[in-house]
C-alpha cells in the first residue's frame, strides 16, 4: 500500500520562500515519475512539477522559474522549492505519480498561504 504524507507548508509573505516534502512509503517511487500538484479553494487540482526517475524535469507556466522539484530516491522523498512566491500560490499541496490517472492514493497534502 503506497502512503504518501506531504510537509513543509505555512503562511508566508509574497516574495518569500517554502520548501515542501513528500514521504512516500512502497517501492513505486522508485520506478515512477512523480509531481507536485496543488488545488485552490473552487478550483481544480493541477499538476505543477514532474520529475522522472532519471531526474528530469517539467513544470506548469505559471511556476516556470520559481519552482523546482527534485527528489532522493534513496530516501523515498520528493522535494518542491519554492521561491518568490505570489498569492496565486495559494493552495494545499500533494504530491502523487505523475501522471493524469491512476494516482496513488492522495495524502492529506500541505497547506500553502501566500499574504500580499
Amino acid at each position: 500500500q503506497v502512503q504518501l504524507v506531504e510537509s513543509g507548508g505555512g503562511l508566508v509573505q509574497a516574495g518569500g520562500s517554502l520548501r515542501l516534502s513528500c514521504a512516500a512509503s512502497g517501492t513505486i517511487f522508485s520506478t515512477s515519475a512523480m509531481g507536485w500538484y496543488r488545488q485552490a479553494p473552487g478550483k481544480q487540482r493541477e499538476l505543477v512539477a514532474t520529475c522522472t526517475i532519471g531526474g528530469s524535469t517539467n513544470y506548469a507556466d505559471s511556476v516556470k522559474g520559481r519552482f523546482t522539484i527534485s527528489r532522493d530516491t534513496a530516501e523515498n522523498t520528493v522535494f518542491l522549492q519554492m521561491n518568490s512566491l505570489k498569492p496565486d500560490d495559494t493552495a494545499v499541496y500533494y504530491c502523487n505519480l505523475a501522471r493524469s490517472s491512476g494516482w496513488a492514493p492522495w495524502g492529506q497534502g500541505t497547506q500553502v498561504t501566500v499574504s500580499s
